[in-house]
């Protein structure tokens, strides 16, 4: 009689949860404000609200819009709201930050309005290792925080490989 492979990881009932799957397919446009900056330093209210009117808006319509500045300046708050005034009628995504961090904030507004119900009294991975995507450990955090109060035990890494994070104690 021959040995049959069992694979004891798919019969462990295991579930496995991959961040990295809800990062979004969009890549969004930039928008650096040092480049509007005299010596890319210094904002000058006239040339820079002229600069403003001339720029072709256009280019980021469809896309969420990364503002920031990655200079070491002073800006000022309503800089940001010029800018967001003249890219509003082309993009409805306007996010104050680096491309990584509207990644971030996507993720962590998926994980908010993640439904919890499937993962109750469950055994759940959250898989550690991503193909090309860093996933922040705030992102880790915040899922833990949303799956405590459902899952049996939550564990990180690989389902031949995890680290144990929670284990709800029996009888809670």
């Amino acid at each position: 009689m021959a040995d049959t492979l069992v694979n004891k990881i798919a019969e462990s009932g295991l579930i496995t949860l991959r961040p990295e799957e809800w990062v979004p397919d969009v890549v969004p446009n930039v928008f650096d404000l040092k480049n509007f900056l005299f010596m890319e330093l210094i904002l000058k209210e006239q040339e820079f609200r002229e600069m403003m009117k001339k720029h072709d808006w256009a280019q980021y319509k469809g896309l969420p819009l990364c503002v920031f500045c990655s200079a070491d300046a002073i800006v000022p708050s309503w800089a940001y709201m010029l800018i967001a005034t003249y890219a509003n009628p082309f993009t409805n995504d306007i996010f104050f930050g680096t491309t990584e961090q509207w990644i971030n904030q996507q993720l962590l507004d998926h994980i908010d309005s993640l439904d919890v119900s499937p993962y109750m009294d469950q055994r759940v991975i959250i898989k550690g290792c991503s193909d090309g995507v860093v996933i922040g450990p705030e992102i880790y955090m915040a899922l833990t925080n949303k799956l405590i109060p459902a899952v049996k035990s939550l564990m990180f890494g690989e389902p031949c490989s995890t680290v144990p994070v929670f284990k709800r104690p029996k009888g809670a």
